[in-house]
């Protein structure tokens, strides 16, 4: 009851594992300066993110989207440029208010968010954005239904599978499922040439 209800994380995740979270319940936390701190500072970064970035580019995006018949292409170019920074500052935003919030507490979230935009290829982004749900994805389905160690056949059903009830979690409408599946098909290249860990290496360190 403890960990389903435990509060910081349960609007926008991260989605934390019982085996981290568990633990921490039992063990003995007392006020630390330093982590309070951090926590507040993480909340503040988090805050930043969502009203300063994420809804001041919200107002744009959806001017632009509402308006597309009559504006011309760059603004529409602009459009999805400020949607891309807008879903990046509420969903981290919201992932560092938890993780901050957490800290407060004494208890220890994983971290989401590891500058997704600066990825070099479609599998590296995706080990960085929304990290919690990409690994628990990873574990209780790609895993299960063989992973990459089936044919190369099977990889790409397992592949396409994933990405496409991954698109359906985030929503009940074809233009999510739709997003899942074409994410899968960007992802099928690196995996047919072996190339989808090329990009292992930390390019921006967390703040």
């Amino acid at each position: 009851m403890a960990f389903v209800g435990f509060f910081p994380q349960l609007v926008a995740g991260p989605i934390e594992r019982a085996k981290n979270l568990l633990p921490q319940f039992l063990s003995r936390r007392e006020f630390d300066v330093t982590k309070a701190t951090n926590g507040l500072r993480q909340i503040l970064w988090g805050l930043f993110k969502k009203i300063v970035l994420a809804d001041t580019c919200s107002a744009n995006v959806d001017y632009i989207f509402s308006n597309y018949d009559t504006l011309y292409g760059n603004v529409l170019i602009l459009g999805v440029i400020f949607f891309a920074f807008q879903i990046y500052g509420d969903f981290s935003g919201y992932s560092d208010i938890a993780i901050g919030t957490a800290r407060l507490f004494g208890f220890n979230l994983m971290r989401n968010f590891a500058f997704p935009y600066f990825s070099r290829d479609i599998a590296e982004f995706w080990r960085k954005w929304h990290i919690s749900l990409s690994t628990w994805f990873r574990d209780y389905l790609y895993i299960p239904l063989g992973g990459s160690y089936v044919s190369k056949l099977k990889r790409i059903r397992n592949i396409i599978l994933t990405f496409t009830i991954s698109g359906f979690w985030h929503g009940a409408n074809w233009t999510f499922v739709f997003w899942g599946f074409l994410n899968g098909l960007y992802y099928i290249p690196l995996m047919l040439f072996n190339k989808y860990k090329n990009q292992t290496r930390i390019v921006a360190e967390k703040t």
